[in-house]
């Protein structure tokens, strides 16, 4: 599957040489548009998916280690389920899935009563899961209230979507406490969350990082990092839906034969792998 970006598709992580505190922004646009090409979402899950893209690339960059991570979002609303799973390259896919007419744009509306899942799986280690219930219908608080549990940091974020009919943007802005002086790291956080609340949807979307965050820093010493690409990159392949046929068994694959075909679509990217009698035959042959 082709990896989609471009220069708007970044990460940019920074530090407050005289504060405790460290950053991140994002930008997400073509890969976002890639993401969603194919799928027939309503605007409002449209715009909960890109907030969730934003979100964990934020999360993945905060991770110390190379691996991937899994942010799901469950409930009893229209949205049943809506995912993005990220790795520590800044690769994103994503996925929702609806059990009901969608009626309202919020987030209760959206999801309902449910739980915020993230899923933390290094290359080399443990993995990690962590689970807390929705937060103030609000995805920022919700996973705002992730990290005071999970890491003990105080940590804010601001998500910001732009869904149009023709092309989607998302951005995001994280700020989180360095643990060192715990007295003094409270008080500069403080401080730069003053400052970051000042933050509008239009700047935050429309300007690159780097003049959002001079706009709000622009009076503290910002250290800033080189940029790291945002790409969507699928990941299946006609391999794999190989592999997913031999894990029917026999049984269920002499059923396809019989019916003379085996169409696979992955949920992911809407990519169709087709398979006809001949090719689930040599399939089988091939345990």
């Amino acid at each position: 599957i082709e990896v989609v970006m471009n220069q708007s598709d970044q990460l940019l992580r920074f530090l407050f040489r005289e504060r405790d505190v460290r950053g991140e922004v994002v930008k997400v646009s073509a890969s976002l548009d890639a993401m969603l090409a194919g799928h027939q979402y309503p605007q409002p899950v449209k715009k909960l998916l890109a907030e969730l893209v934003a979100a964990t690339s934020l999360l993945t960059a905060t991770l110390k280690f190379e691996g991937q991570i899994a942010v799901q979002l469950q409930g009893d609303g229209p949205v049943r389920f809506i995912a993005v799973n990220g790795n520590h390259q800044q690769q994103f896919r994503g996925v929702a899935r609806l059990q009901k007419e969608v009626q309202g744009d919020s987030f209760a509306e959206l999801i309902g009563q449910g739980y915020l899942l993230v899923t933390i799986t290094p290359t080399q280690g443990e993995r990690y899961q962590g689970i807390i219930p929705l937060v103030n219908d609000s995805l920022t608080a919700t996973l705002e209230a992730y990290f005071n549990q999970s890491e003990q940091l105080p940590t804010r974020l601001y998500l910001h979507t732009e869904i149009g009919a023709e092309h989607c943007q998302a951005a995001g802005l994280l700020l989180q406490v360095l643990p060192v002086d715990a007295e003094k790291s409270r008080a500069d956080f403080a401080d730069l969350e003053v400052l970051a609340d000042t933050l509008t949807r239009e700047e935050l979307l429309q300007l690159a990082p780097e003049e959002s965050l001079y706009r709000l820093f622009h009076q503290e010493v910002v250290e800033l990092f080189p940029a790291q690409p945002v790409q969507f990159v699928c990941g299946c392949s006609r391999e794999k839906s190989e592999a997913a046929i031999v894990s029917l068994g026999t049984e269920a694959i002499d059923e396809h034969i019989a019916e003379g075909k085996l169409d696979i679509s992955c949920e992911y990217c809407n990519t169709l792998y087709h398979f006809d009698a001949a090719q689930l035959r040599l399939i089988k042959q091939n345990f």
